[in-house]
């Protein structure tokens, strides 16, 4: 079964400094964190936790391919999503 998003939840990790959020690959549920760098990168005041959620929400599409992508080059316990990962 493909990777996929049905939740639409995400929140904010200040340990990680990411945006953490959930992927589905039938009923294994996949962890994916995107670091607050990575949502900034054009404006790089963005670190608020309120500033990474927006961008989150903008950007959900690209994050969702960015995502299938780096979980389709191999299986690990919690995948994190770089600025090079957001090309």
């Amino acid at each position: 079964m493909p990777l996929s998003f049905p939740n639409q939840s995400r929140s904010f990790d200040d340990t990680r400094n990411a945006v953490r959020f959930l992927g589905h690959d039938g009923m294994f549920e996949v962890p994916f964190y995107v670091e607050a760098a990575a949502l900034s990168r054009d404006a790089p005041t963005r670190t608020t936790e309120a500033a990474c959620l927006l961008a989150f929400d903008a950007a959900r599409g690209k994050i969702y391919e960015a995502a299938k992508a780096t979980y389709a080059h191999g299986r690990r316990t919690i995948y994190v999503l770089t600025a090079a990962d957001l090309r």
